[in-house]
Formats: C-alpha cells, structure tokens, sequence
C-alpha cells in the first residue's frame, strides 16, 4: 500500500491535523449537575440564522446528557488553558473539580477566562461516522479581546504568532 492510498485512522488523523484548529469546552446544566468536553471539531456554520456546528464522538459519555439537556455552552478556551482542555477530556473524573464558572444567559457553565462562549440550543443532529454532526442555534454569545486563543496543530498546543513578526518573517 502506498502512503496516498493509505486512510487507516492513524494517517488520517496524522494528515489532518496539519489544519490548525482551536479548542472548546462544551458545557450545560444538566439534571446531575454540570457536564462538560473537550471539542476540537467547532466552527460557524451560518450567520442568518445564527448557527454554529461541533462534532462529538459517538463513544462520548458526556454529550448525551448535554444532548437531553437539550442547551449548552462552547467556551472557546485561551492560549495557556491546556489544563482546560485535558481536564474536560478526562472521562470518569469530576471534571468541574477547581473550576470556576459563573451561569450563561440560559443557565450553563460559562468557565472563567473563557476567550469566547456562545449559548446555544440543540438544533439538529446527523450521522457523521465515528462522530455525530450537531447544528446549534445561538442565542447569546460573548468574546474578550485581551486574550489569545489556544491552538492544536500537528497534536500538540500552539500559540499564535503577533501580526508583525509574520510580515518581518516575509521580508
């Protein structure tokens, strides 16, 4: 087999994780309390109606009871939260454990420091393979400014590079 014709999941997972993405935090006030993720798989999907998309696995624990809760929060974390990250990863675990978190619009987990949360409701769901496609419609939404995201390329935590030593690296 020759390395183009090559799609296990290892170099599938090796190739496109050459696409820069940033981290998020998927949380809601669940009957049991709060619940929360980590989610790579997040982007905007449209802007009339506001919708955004995320993608988690089918084997998760967590988004069911997220799913039945029927709301949510995607915190997008800040450049220096990976403990963030590899805490709501953790299956198991009382994730929430020394974290503080203050309640979003609709009453969810929005976690302090957050660069950006959107609260959104459960709009639709779609096979995706190993991973379910949710589609949710925003109802508020918040971003800080004096903060940097936190980024994963190539399976490690990257940061982002200020505007001008990019344009004195092309010179």
């Amino acid at each position: 087999m020759t390395e183009l014709s090559d799609l296990s999941p290892r170099r599938i997972r090796n190739v496109l994780g050459h696409f820069a993405t940033g981290l998020t935090v998927i949380t809601a006030a669940t009957e049991n309390g709060p619940a929360g993720f980590t989610c790579q798989s997040f982007a905007s999907l449209s802007l009339e109606p506001a919708l955004v998309t995320f993608s988690p696995a089918r084997t998760s624990s967590t988004w069911p009871l997220l799913r039945r809760a029927g709301r949510f929060t995607i915190n997008i974390l800040p450049a220096g939260h990976q403990h963030l990250a590899a805490q709501f990863a953790r299956s198991g675990a009382d994730k929430f454990a020394g974290v503080d978190y203050s309640p979003s619009p609709l009453g969810n987990p929005v976690l302090d420091g957050a660069l950006a949360w959107v609260d959104c409701e459960l709009h639709q769901e779609y096979d995706g393979g190993d991973h379910t496609i949710v589609v949710a419609a925003v109802r508020a939404l918040s971003a800080r400014s004096d903060v940097d995201p936190l980024l994963f390329f190539k399976g490690d935590y990257v940061s982002v590079q200020p505007r001008a030593k990019i344009l004195e690296g092309a010179a």
